[in-house]
């Protein structure tokens, strides 16, 4: 066997031998620390060699990604890592984050297969004297969410955002955010709508104002947020005091979220910079 070259990319020394093969070549790879090319029958190594230089010049060319459709086999010697959802949801989380967003998962089907009014009488704000000293309630209604969009939007943010300040500034940062911000949008929402609300968006909008703000003044926290989608959700939260989303949604949650967030944010990047 004659060794025709070597890759330093699988990929293009794969598309090399798929296109020999329509021409009625056939090359074989040995993968090592390169892609190396080997050739069996000896008298076609000139041709070989004359449609290498042509490859080299353009890879790209559309024959030769044509020739791996038509050539291409699932025994070439390359290998594909599964897509790591798991492991990517771990690595950009930590426990707590995973704890509450197993506590909406578990209380959102409870919510669905005994129903929403069950569910909310053990878990809503307190409607009135009698059960004001159930402190759990202050907080549990965060973890209601009243259909599959809703439970989605704020997972969705609670996992990038919480996860991104639990990994970087420490559990006991995202305990004090979730628990203020729970507290005090739901007392703002309970002001204006009474006891019927549940969500975490007061939370996740906490999260987005401290995150955004925060990652601007004191950008060693590592945290952030592209300041257009920080934009986009004040235009939005501005929207919804309007009703021009066509939804209905905890406003004051939104917003008194929101305010505490930026709140936090603008006392700790200050406390930072005392420090130093």
């Amino acid at each position: 066997m004659l060794m025709i070259t070597s890759f330093s990319n699988p990929r293009v020394a794969q598309a090399f031998v798929d296109y020999m093969q329509t021409q009625g070549v056939i090359l074989t790879i040995q993968h090592h620390e390169q892609s190396d090319v080997w050739l069996a029958d000896e008298s076609k190594a000139e041709r070989v060699r004359s449609e290498l230089a042509r490859f080299i010049e353009n890879p790209a060319d559309p024959r030769y990604l044509a020739a791996s459709w038509q050539s291409g086999h699932t025994n070439s010697g390359l290998h594909y890592q599964r897509f790591p959802l798991r492991a990517m949801l771990r690595e950009r989380s930590g426990p707590l984050t995973l704890l509450i967003a197993a506590l909406c998962i578990i209380v959102f089907i409870a919510m669905n297969v005994i129903g929403d009014q069950t569910v909310m009488m053990w878990l809503a704000w307190p409607w009135d004297a009698s059960v004001r000293f159930e402190v759990w309630r202050y907080f549990t209604h965060a973890v209601m969410h009243f259909s599959l969009v809703h439970i989605i939007f704020n997972l969705f943010w609670w996992w990038y955002l919480g996860g991104m300040v639990e990994k970087r500034l420490g559990s006991g940062k995202l305990v004090v955010i979730t628990f203020i911000s729970a507290l005090l949008s739901g007392f703002v929402q309970h002001q204006l709508t009474g006891p019927w609300f549940g969500g975490l968006s007061g939370v996740v909008y906490a999260l987005i104002g401290y995150v955004w703000l925060r990652g601007i003044r004191d950008p060693q926290s590592n945290i952030a947020l592209p300041t257009g989608l920080f934009i986009f959700t004040v235009v939005l939260m501005v929207a919804e005091w309007f009703g021009l989303t066509g939804f209905e949604i905890a406003n004051g949650a939104h917003t008194a979220g929101m305010v505490i967030g930026l709140s936090m944010a603008l006392v700790d990047a200050q406390n930072v910079r005392k420090r130093t």
